[in-house]
């Protein structure tokens, strides 16, 4: 049996590695970043070409399964695979890492009501992590802005004030410390991305009393099957494989 791991984050890495060579495996990066870290196995790099396009592909390629352990926020592609995984009778697994407990973040629910929230706060000197992809939302916004991301979002929507910093985790607790601390940062907005990888900012955050705005995770797809862990995604396959040998 095939099986299409949706991947680009260190899940999908962990798990192509547990996976490969024992199950016949490719997977699949969306492109976005230069230089990923490729997984262990064969990949793809690209979309789709939607919905149809997706099931296309995976008829094409006779995939028996599908595997999602993209990020969290990734909900196009999450939605797109479980629609057509249903329309192809195919077993499709939802890796996703536990989400963070907020705490006494203020949690909101999308990076404009971040915004909004920000200049209702009166926040000053921010630190942006939200991916390139938030950062239009506080283009208007007065405050200055440290932002970080993996890569350079498009000139047009950044915030009049910022200082934009490229790069790519894990990041570490005293790192994050000192990051806070010099640039005077009064809040902290972050996606609920969860894992431990990016982790240290919130422990920083914490230990320095700055407040942190928490934009909440999109909902799942109704009635898909999730794990939390790579352990329990390895389990699923092996399953769903062996269900697919017994046909």
């Amino acid at each position: 049996m095939r099986v299409l791991l949706l991947g680009g984050t260190g899940e999908a890495r962990a798990l192509a590695a547990r996976l490969h060579p024992q199950v016949d495996l490719v997977s699949s990066l969306a492109g976005r970043v230069p230089r990923p870290a490729l997984p262990a196995g064969a990949v793809r790099i690209g979309g789709f070409g939607g919905v149809d396009g997706l099931r296309r592909w995976l008829r094409d390629e006779q995939i028996g399964a599908v595997v999602d352990a993209t990020h969290p926020f990734a909900q196009t592609i999450t939605a797109h695979a479980a629609e057509a995984c249903a329309d192809l009778g195919l077993p499709y697994l939802v890796l996703a890492r536990p989400a963070w407990d907020p705490g006494d973040a203020i949690v909101v629910t999308s990076d404009r009501e971040a915004a909004k929230t920000v200049a209702v706060q009166g926040f000053s000197r921010v630190f942006l992590t939200t991916g390139r992809s938030g950062v239009g939302a506080f283009a208007d916004s007065d405050a200055w802005f440290l932002i970080r991301a993996v890569t350079a979002p498009d000139p047009a929507v950044l915030p009049r004030r910022h200082q934009l910093v490229l790069s790519r985790g894990p990041y570490h607790y005293d790192g994050e410390y000192a990051l806070l601390a010099e640039h005077r940062i009064d809040a902290l907005v972050t996606k609920n991305s969860g894992g431990e990888m990016t982790r240290a900012k919130l422990d920083a955050a914490a230990a320095l009393q700055i407040p942190v705005v928490m934009v909440s995770r999109p909902p799942l797809p109704a009635g898909v099957t999730t794990a939390s862990t790579v352990e329990e995604a390895v389990a699923w396959v092996a399953n769903a494989s062996g269900c697919h040998r017994r046909r």
